[in-house]
């Protein structure tokens, strides 16, 4: 059963009005409140300028004018390909299709043998791409964890070659600095064969939180989202404020302001670059009041992240947000009713590439392996919603009806054969739809028990090698590869 890329735009919290309402107050803000910035952006500041920004260097402000914004905006592409490297999960980001996959930069994870929290290594990466691999409701890989094994000065060309390495699927993820990115830019050209190629394709993309929220630019993410537009590699802007600290406690104003911090950053990124590969990546969460925490498991965030997907559409700009933030600090009942409601809305709201859609936990701070296997289902579940409800001549079935006749059963039918893998959805095994007898006969294990069974047996599997022994050696000798 293929799920991915699916048509949402199914739930609209916002109305026509309020779309075109939120987008001109975004542009207000733009003008009138403007953006701060830090030192370390003078060419990107005269960029700005020289372009008819006002910048006010005294209070380290500039203003957009709403005309500028506009103009910038409509050069960013309406679609953006984002390619696996086996063709088996190309990522087409554009209108209402939708794709979900991983997220993150967890700084713990749940042990699969104990189900202890720790903290992740390379290993873990490289294991977790292999685990995502096998899963098909998970359509990308965004790199889930901040391996703790290895420098800093290690650390970008070591995440990519684990992802690399583990899955053929689409991979993302942020990188620490320029010379960073040229690393991996690198590596991602060896294996592509050259770096045309890998343009041509790109089967890595980056993500830049370039503003930190409220209205203010980071100066290494901003500088890192330039070189990446500038090698016609695809960024999402990541911009991720929080409704009561970061951003106004109401949902409206929160999406007001992300909505001038996307426009921002997507004027950046086409006067440095016209018509550069970028994402909408607008990310709203809440705060949790009691102690400022990032609150990513509430129904709000997914209304607002279903909204996010209205407002990037206006603009005819491919969006990047994110569902399935549990707040729970394990695989329990909570992160299952929050992961599903904020996933469904998320999806049916049509957003293009929902990250963090699988494995979190702990608002983002913790990953599980089996959380994977469980989110699979899920996901695949909601994309269901999408498929809908095909009805034609075949699947009305008045023949088959008729053939059977008043008292007889379909259960023999090739009508029944030939749909029964199709019409419904058929999960990865982790859903327990046995007898209460079969049940206790196996064991009575629940759903992360049986999770991690499944996370275990995908991982005993023979490696696949998604590196040739030539790409490979050549990658080692070039850099100080640690996995």
């Amino acid at each position: 059963m293929n799920l991915k890329g699916l048509s949402g735009g199914l739930y609209a919290p916002l109305s026509p009005k309020d779309i075109e309402t939120i987008h001109d107050a975004s542009l207000t803000i733009l003008e009138k409140t403007g953006f701060r910035f830090e030192d370390g952006l003078d060419e990107t500041i005269d960029l700005l300028e020289a372009n008819g920004a006002t910048v006010d260097r005294d209070r380290s402000r500039i203003f957009l004018p709403r005309n500028l914004v506009m103009e910038q905006t409509r050069k960013a592409p309406e679609q953006v390909m984002l390619y696996s490297r086996d063709g088996k999960n190309n990522l087409d980001l554009t209108q209402q299709r939708v794709y979900l996959g991983t997220g993150g930069a967890a700084i713990k994870i749940l042990d699969l043998e104990t189900g202890e929290a720790r903290l992740p290594t390379l290993k873990d990466l490289y294991q977790l791409a292999r685990l995502v691999d096998v899963l098909d409701n998970i359509h990308f890989f965004l790199r889930p964890c901040i391996p703790t094994d290895i420098s800093e000065t290690a650390y970008d060309e070591n995440s990519l070659f684990a992802c690399l390495k583990g899955t053929a699927k689409h991979v993302m993820f942020g990188v620490t600095d320029e010379q960073g990115f040229q690393k991996v830019f690198d590596i991602a050209s060896m294996v592509a064969g050259g770096a045309e190629k890998l343009k041509e394709k790109p089967f890595f993309s980056t993500v830049a939180c370039f503003a930190i929220s409220p209205l203010k630019l980071c100066t290494q993410s901003t500088l890192n989202m330039q070189a990446a537009v500038r090698h016609q590699i695809p960024v999402a802007l990541s911009s991720a404020p929080m409704a009561g600290s970061t951003a106004p406690m109401t949902m409206a104003g929160t999406l007001a302001q992300l909505h001038a911090e996307e426009m921002f950053g997507i004027t950046i990124c086409q006067l440095t670059c016209p018509g550069a590969p970028i994402l909408y990546g607008g990310i709203p969460g809440m705060a949790n009041l009691q102690d400022l925490g990032y609150q990513g498991g509430a129904v709000e965030c997914g209304m607002m992240n279903a909204a996010i997907h209205q407002l990037a559409h206006h603009i005819k700009v491919p969006n990047y947000n994110s569902s399935g933030l549990s707040d729970s600090k394990i695989p329990d009942t909570q992160a299952g009713w929050e992961k599903a409601l904020t996933t469904l809305l998320a999806a049916m709201g049509g957003s293009n590439y929902i990250h963090h859609a699988a494995g979190m936990l702990e608002s983002m701070l913790t990953v599980a392996y089996e959380q994977y296997v469980i989110d699979d289902e899920i996901i695949g579940m909601s994309c269901k919603v999408l498929s809908g409800i095909k009805v034609d001549d075949e699947h009305l079935a008045l023949g088959v009806i008729d053939e059977v006749g008043p008292g007889g059963t379909f259960i023999t039918s090739e009508h029944t054969l030939d749909h029964m893998r199709r019409e419904f959805f058929s999960g990865n095994g982790v859903t327990d739809q046995n007898s209460r007898d079969h049940w206790i006969e196996s064991g009575s294990r629940d759903t992360r028990k049986r999770a991690r069974e499944i996370a275990r047996r995908i991982l005993t599997e023979e490696e696949k090698p998604y590196l040739s022994a030539n790409v490979e050696q050549a990658i080692r000798e070039k850099y100080e590869i640690l996995l």
